[in-house]
């Protein structure tokens, strides 16, 4: 059992440099073979099956990151990210919880810390190039605003918020 972990590990690492499909191919056959033998091993027959339980389980998503350049092979990198973001806002906010204008803002936060940590921006990397596409996410982060501010509102006085909620409801349902 330990030698089979041990080659699931050594596939997976792909130090062959292999696309994910023949990465795959090599993992399926690794676990028939795991299966096939699984008798050699009866004392460890309930982690065998939950090994290969698990691993079927994972395979349609796993081996993305061998054919997309860049893209790490866990999500500690990403989570790392998003945390060095948080705290970078929680320390410039002098905040101890979320910022609300990360949740606000989040994708356009988010994406502006990173990418000004990897790269350098000159000029014409700051020109707008697709106003459709700088509308639209305007009228995604007002929309997120004013459910914010609604939120806002709700906690200030929640009987007055529901009164005019009720209010807009009721006549918005009579034919007028």
């Amino acid at each position: 059992m330990h030698e089979w972990l041990h080659q699931a590990a050594h596939l997976l690492d792909n130090q062959d440099n292999l696309d994910g499909a023949a990465v795959q191919r090599q993992l399926e056959d690794l676990l028939a073979t795991v299966q096939q033998q699984q008798e050699k091993v009866a004392v460890l027959a309930d982690a065998v099956e939950h090994f290969v339980k698990v691993t079927a389980n994972y395979l349609p998503g796993l081996f993305h990151t061998y054919d997309v350049p860049d893209l790490p092979r866990t999500n500690n990198d990403l989570e790392q990210c998003f945390g060095s973001v948080r705290w970078h806002e929680r320390r410039t906010t002098g905040r101890k919880g979320t910022v609300p204008g990360l949740i606000v803002r989040g994708p356009v936060r988010v994406l502006a810390a990173v990418a000004s940590k990897r790269l350098c921006f000159c000029v014409q990397a700051l020109q707008l190039h697709d106003p459709q596409a700088w509308h639209s996410l305007r009228h995604q982060l007002s929309y997120r605003h004013e459910a914010r501010h609604m939120e806002f509102r709700f906690r200030k006085n929640p009987s007055a918020y529901l009164a005019a909620l009720e209010d807009m409801l009721i006549k918005g349902s009579l034919p007028t």
